[in-house]
């Protein structure tokens, strides 16, 4: 999966993992960290979805995707490694599988994650 990806992913899992009373402090904790070390990193819009609400994972998602290559965090270690860390801890299994190492170079209309619904037409 390209680093963009695992980080957007890891933001996703982290909203959505936060939202649940039965989240562990270190998933919280994790999740708190990616947006940290992220701050610094994202401007404008993106920096704003970043503090936005979290309801809508899916919104501010999208808007920090672009952001994420402009800015080089996708190449920042730091960056890399808490987002990863952050997927080990929403879901061990699926890291442990390799579920976050998708290459989808060359792909269109692609979606990552579990239960997604999509229509595309292609011309």
């Amino acid at each position: 999966m390209p680093a963009g990806e695992v980080i957007a992913a890891a933001l996703a899992a982290g909203a959505t993992a936060g939202m649940k009373d039965t989240a562990s402090a270190a998933v919280k904790d994790a999740y708190s960290g990616l947006k940290r070390v992220l701050r610094p990193w994202l401007r404008g819009d993106a920096r704003q979805a970043l503090e936005a609400d979290e309801t809508e994972p899916d919104v501010w998602e999208a808007l920090i995707g672009d952001e994420l290559d402009a800015s080089g965090a996708v190449e920042d270690e730091e960056v890399l490694t808490v987002a990863r860390r952050l997927l080990a801890l929403v879901d061990p299994d699926g890291s442990a599988a390799g579920k976050f190492l998708v290459d989808a170079r060359e792909a269109k209309g692609v979606q990552v994650g579990d239960h997604n619904t999509q229509h595309n037409t292609f011309s």
